[in-house]
């Protein structure tokens, strides 16, 4: 059985930058303390915490001129302001391509145009480029913006930086009619991109697909959705532990992606796992007879 593991899975720029910072800062000492989890995947989560980064559920929680680490989906204006004026040492490790969201979202309300966050809703990333601005618009479906019945002058249109490109196309093609001018800033980052294009060519190559990442990453759970809408035997794993045989049954070959939190370390143990696996469906269908 085959194994093609995409070239684009795993980390993503934006996610090793922020787990090498929060390493660094973990390493001087004492305690770094994070709103919330560094990235959406619990294996990260568990290495970060015994690197001894705390996560502290509000602002206050943070001693005096201790250290706040902002993580990689960015923070509103108002994290800044707090941190200040609590004294608080801060380690941005916000992903310079969300950073460059927030500019261009708020150079668009600076310009007239009322902004519109293609996003999921409560994401944090979504919550930190709407916190830049006096107001804004969230549209996660096609069918949001659909029903949405007021219309503007200027729509200007940012995107959360992992959506899946067909449903921003399809948003747009609704939003057209909401507006007597419309700016659109591409703002999916390109290893998203790349990570989608990839993602629409491996179901066609492989009988199975596996992809690896947590249920509650938000760019793991679209690659899931794309390679599913394209190849039925698609299936998402956060580690080897949730490979089942009877997946790779007949399957010639398998095609492997991840999340762009998803550590390198979690993608070789499934793709090892799934080595042994068809090493034990031959075994099983008689043509390999095992040693002992």
């Amino acid at each position: 059985m085959k194994i093609n593991v995409a070239r684009t899975a795993g980390f993503c720029f934006g996610v090793r930058r922020a787990i090498k910072i929060a390493l660094v800062e973990a390493a001087k000492g004492p305690t770094v303390y994070m709103l919330g989890e560094i990235v959406h995947n619990e294996h990260v989560v568990a290495d970060i915490n015994q690197s001894g980064i705390s996560v502290a559920g509000k602002m206050e929680a943070i001693p005096k001129a201790g250290t706040i680490l902002l993580r990689a989906h960015g923070s509103t204006p108002r994290i800044y302001q707090e941190a200040a004026a609590q004294g608080l040492h801060l380690v941005d490790a916000t992903c310079p391509m969300v950073l460059e969201i927030h500019e261009k979202a708020k150079a668009l309300e600076i310009s007239g145009y009322k902004v519109v966050i293609i996003g999921d809703h409560g994401h944090d990333e979504v919550l930190g480029i709407a916190g830049q601005l006096k107001s804004s618009l969230v549209f996660a479906t096609p069918g949001e913006a659909r029903e949405h019945r007021a219309f503007y002058r200027k729509l200007g249109v940012v995107v959360q930086s992992t959506q899946d490109i067909e449903n921003v196309r399809a948003i747009v093609f609704e939003l057209i009619l909401k507006a007597a001018e419309i700016r659109f800033v591409n703002t999916i980052c390109k290893p998203t991109k790349d990570h989608q294009e990839e993602i629409r060519t491996l179901p066609l190559e492989n009988d199975v697909m596996i992809i690896v990442g947590s249920f509650t990453s938000a760019n793991t759970v679209r690659l899931t959705g794309i390679s599913r809408s394209i190849k039925q035997c698609t299936y998402q794993v956060q580690s080897a532990a949730d490979l089942q045989i009877e997946w790779f049954r007949g399957a010639k070959s398998v095609g492997v992606s991840a999340g762009a939190s998803t550590p390198d370390y979690i993608i070789q143990g499934v793709v090892e796992r799934i080595s042994r696996i068809g090493d034990e469906i031959e075994m099983l269908k008689g043509e390999r007879v095992p040693l002992w």
